[in-house]
């Protein structure tokens, strides 16, 4: 079953090393990816199992390689070469090095909605598990924002935020992927495994950020 859940956003900038001179405009983000990790290592668990978006859906055993060159700096998680997608090498960097051995799960980003469903439900299935859920809102926020102003996009993010402060995985399960990918919803497949995996058992929600820095919705959650 589903232990505990933290929901964390998977932008570059929030590694210091690639922010730079702006790395102080994250500190308060940083800070609450921090709080929603120590409250899910801290609650008991079986297994530690990352999951975020990725060009395909696919599993990868303890320690996998990751990096950030792509994005500017070569700082890099795991062991060997790197073969993480983005949002899950921030898990990993999230987690640190001292964290417990966990597992890694990327889900195609544009998954149908059922198959996410169903992969959360199957992680889920024999175990208790802690997830650590890495997803970005919509990147259509501002029209700075890399997708530019679309005004459908705060009411989709406003939407996510509520389901994760009030741990609702019937809301998330209900996103619309097609909505989801023209509003550039990062965090759309991976929200909606998390919603598999939830649906047997109510939690608590808690919903410690709801920003958007650069145009971008970035949220921090834990669900217990």
């Amino acid at each position: 079953m589903l232990a505990v859940v933290a929901v964390c956003p998977h932008p570059p900038l929030i590694v210091p090393e690639l922010a730079g001179a702006a790395a102080a405009e994250l500190d308060d983000l940083r800070a609450a990816c921090g709080a929603a990790v120590d409250a899910l290592l801290a609650t008991d668990h079986d297994l530690l199992v990352v999951v975020g978006g990725g060009p395909a859906t696919r599993a990868y055993g303890e320690r996998p390689g990751g990096s950030l060159r792509p994005w500017g700096v070569d700082v890099r998680v795991g062991d060997g070469e790197p073969v993480l997608p983005l949002s899950l090498t921030v898990g990993a960097w999230l987690l640190g090095d001292g964290a417990p051995r966990a597992t890694y799960q990327a889900i195609a980003e544009d998954a149908a909605a059922d198959a996410c469903l169903a992969l959360g439900a199957g992680l889920v299935a024999d175990r208790r598990v802690a997830m650590l859920v890495m997803g970005d809102g919509s990147a259509c926020l501002t029209e700075k924002a890399p997708g530019y102003l679309d005004e459908a996009a705060q009411p989709y993010n406003d939407l996510i935020a509520r389901a994760l402060g009030g741990a609702d995985p019937q809301a998330l399960a209900g996103l619309d992927p097609v909505e989801a990918a023209g509003l550039w919803v990062g965090g759309r497949a991976a929200l909606q495994v998390l919603a598999g995996a939830a649906a047997e058992r109510p939690f608590t929600g808690r919903l410690l950020a709801d920003v958007a820095p650069y145009g971008v919705g970035y949220f921090v959650a834990t669900w217990s």
